[in-house]
């Protein structure tokens, strides 16, 4: 008996192995749309991922440009441009660490490239470590010569948050909630708190 279903098993995997195969190229002329109107240009190479990618961070669509930027980084290898890029478009999607991972990368490659280390400045301030944010947008003011004022109001921003840091201290509200009747409620301070 355990015979039979073992033969029978056997058969039945082999059963799709006799079915007919498809012509060759088959899948490509199912894939096929209907053919181009006429007058439209044929298209022999593609439009560099690096373009595409900014022209799709400039749209506000930062995932398909991190897409376009890795397509990018495979026709010319990891540049300075490519992952300050990345880095850029990382930044914009809230993913900190691998920006900052990138845009080290960059400058690294790149020592003069300022937009990475405007970028990586930002980067910084945002996880809450000023004191280095203030050393990378100085360094980038010094390679812009001062012409952006993009750079320059990160510096600005950097210093004052290093000169004056904020410490004070969480105001405590505590609050009632009386109700009043007919699904009616007041929101009242308890006896002791101010009243704004």
């Amino acid at each position: 008996m355990k015979a039979a279903w073992v033969a029978t098993l056997f058969l039945l995997t082999l059963l799709p192995a006799c079915a007919p195969r498809p012509p060759q190229g088959y899948l490509e002329l199912e894939r096929q749309g209907p053919p181009a109107p006429a007058g439209t240009p044929a298209i022999t190479e593609a439009v560099d991922g690096l373009v595409v990618g900014h022209r799709l961070m400039a749209a506000g669509e930062y995932e398909l440009a991190l897409k376009a930027y890795t397509r990018g980084a495979l026709e010319h290898g990891l540049t300075a441009d490519v992952l300050s890029a990345m880095g850029s478009a990382n930044l914009r999607l809230g993913r900190l660490n691998q920006a900052e991972d990138l845009l080290r990368r960059a400058v690294k490659k790149d020592a003069d490239f300022v937009a990475a280390w405007n970028n990586l400045g930002v980067v910084l301030m945002e996880r809450g470590e000023t004191a280095e944010a203030r050393q990378v947008f100085r360094r980038a003011f010094a390679l812009d010569n001062g012409n952006s004022e993009e750079i320059r109001d990160n510096l600005r921003l950097a210093i004052a948050k290093m000169e004056k840091p904020t410490y004070d201290e969480p105001e405590k509200y505590n609050f009632e909630l009386v109700r009043r009747g007919n699904g009616r409620y007041l929101l009242l301070p308890t006896p002791g708190q101010r009243s704004e």
